[in-house]
């Protein structure tokens, strides 16, 4: 699930897009590059998010399973991606 493309089902923060960072347990540790930071994930119950069928880019998801330090700005850009494509 690492590198996966998650929505927010509860909390403050519902409807919020995420890139999965980092996953233990039944926690998953999430960041949107802006105010939930790779370096400092929000931490969440797998059952309050909803997974997207899509994933970052092959690189940046083999960085995220290896335990390697990822930008903010890497993450802003997946994301960005993510929803310019929806809206084509």
């Amino acid at each position: 699930m690492t590198g996966q493309f998650v929505t927010s089902k509860a909390g403050h923060d519902k409807g919020t897009l995420y890139v999965v960072v980092a996953e233990k347990d039944e926690f998953i540790y999430l960041s949107d590059g802006r105010l939930k930071e790779p370096g400092n994930p929000k931490k969440k119950r797998r059952k309050h998010v909803q997974p997207v069928n899509r994933t970052v880019d092959e690189s940046l998801r083999e960085r995220l399973e290896a335990g390697e330090p990822v930008r903010p700005e890497e993450i802003k850009f997946a994301i960005r991606q993510y929803t310019e494509n929806q809206l084509k």
